[in-house]
């Protein structure tokens, strides 16, 4: 028999273990060696993101804030204090328990949806647009800071579709239908499009059925349309976007700039703080067109390449989703990836041309504390899912042959 002191000396395992199973499920952030590799490549690739949009924004907003505020450095500066502010809320998000997120998703969707009819009360009007909410020094954007409590009730409501009562499913909808119709009414066609596409593509991977989809495809397009209609401003967006040169000095003149700055960058760029259609001539630079004074600076093989990084997050997201254990957790997956690529290639294209001009930020890049509180709580979500698709914390582990608890094994004595 082993001895008493032989079995003192032995060095406790570090690796996991049925006794220590239920620590690690309270446990976060895990020990690094135990994280999935999907969970260490996004987040590494999130910081990689975070810094990278604030040497674009530094040159983007320099020479304006120099002229505007009287400090070259104001804006990038209080960017970087959303920054660390922000990931402080992705860190939250790593160490929350997805089923607590999932309790707080309809409170907080409701919530959201009163502040964004708060703003057609009270909001803020700039170029016509009254979309947010001023709170003393802060500038509040309730459509942005929604976006990651639509996906998780999204996913909450989409991932028990055929058990859920009839009233349970015309609540959701219905208040998924109020908070699109109100960012319609600010009017913010462009954030109203992302979000019903987002519950769209939700609802398809969920495996709602065609002709339903179908439906609500051609509801969701006769909608804009009539926004389109309706709102002079949009209609002359689309007007300027089938022929910018038409009017190269009116309602051209935003794309006109932008596809100037993008056609300067060349192969290989201008350089890095280099461009000169950031020099006033391309207005709102650092927000919803950084991406041409970043293809100006970089040129196509510096494009290509941000193209090719979000197709990657894009990949390690659905192998994410791939991966999780619950049909919620898979849902969760899937949402945070569309939002965060699927707006990153709405703006990509916004600015090269492919699409009306809208209001949308490039994640993680544009000036914005909303935007980069509402991204990185958004990519922090994803990674929280990639951690618990492991089976080491949160949810439940399972057993390989037969899906039951872990058991906590009793030491020999």
């Amino acid at each position: 028999m082993t001895s008493t002191s032989a079995i003192s000396r032995r060095k406790p395992r570090t690796v996991t273990t049925a006794v220590q199973g239920p620590l690690l499920q309270r446990q976060l952030p895990l020990d690094w060696s135990l994280w999935p590799a999907e969970a260490r490549l996004l987040i590494s690739l999130t910081a990689i993101w975070s810094l990278a949009g604030l040497l674009v924004l530094a040159s983007a907003s320099w020479w304006v804030a120099s002229r505007e505020m009287g400090e070259g450095a104001y804006y990038l500066k209080r960017q970087i204090i959303w920054m660390v502010a922000s990931w402080g809320l992705l860190a939250t998000a790593i160490s929350t328990d997805l089923r607590r997120w999932m309790k707080l998703a309809g409170p907080a969707l409701w919530i959201g949806t009163l502040l964004v009819a708060a703003t057609l009360v009270f909001g803020s009007t700039v170029n016509g647009a009254s979309r947010w909410l001023v709170i003393g020094p802060l500038q509040i954007q309730p459509s942005e800071l929604v976006k990651p409590f639509v996906v998780l009730q999204a996913a909450n409501l989409f991932a028990h579709w055929k058990r859920s009562a009839p009233d349970q499913k015309l609540l959701w909808l219905g208040s998924f239908a109020a908070l699109i119709l109100l960012i319609l009414k600010q009017p913010n066609l462009s954030t109203a499009a992302l979000t019903g596409l987002l519950l769209w593509l939700m609802a398809f991977s969920a495996g709602l059925r065609l002709r339903t989809l179908f439906g609500t495809a051609l509801a969701g397009a006769a909608l804009g349309v009539s926004s389109i209609m309706i709102n002079e401003y949009q209609r002359l967006r689309v007007i300027s976007f089938l022929d910018p040169w038409q009017d190269p000095q009116g309602d051209g003149y935003q794309l006109v700039q932008s596809l100037l700055a993008i056609g300067s960058g060349g192969l290989f760029g201008q350089g890095f703080g280099l461009s000169t259609q950031k020099l006033q001539y391309l207005p709102i630079q650092s927000t919803d067109f950084i991406f041409a004074v970043y293809a100006e600076e970089f040129g196509f093989i510096g494009s290509l390449m941000l193209l090719m990084f979000l197709m990657l997050i894009g990949f390690i997201g659905l192998r994410v989703a791939l991966r999780c254990r619950s049909n919620q957790a898979r849902l969760t997956a899937i949402g945070c990836t569309i939002l965060l690529i699927g707006q990153s290639l709405m703006n990509l294209a916004v600015a090269s041309g492919a699409m009306p001009t809208t209001g949308l930020p490039l994640p993680m890049i544009s000036y914005g504390g909303n935007s980069l509180m509402s991204s990185l709580l958004i990519a922090g979500l994803l990674i929280r899912c990639s951690l618990e698709s492991s089976g080491l914390v949160g949810g439940r582990r399972l057993k390989q042959n037969g899906g039951r608890r872990h058991q906590p094994r009793r030491p020999s004595r």
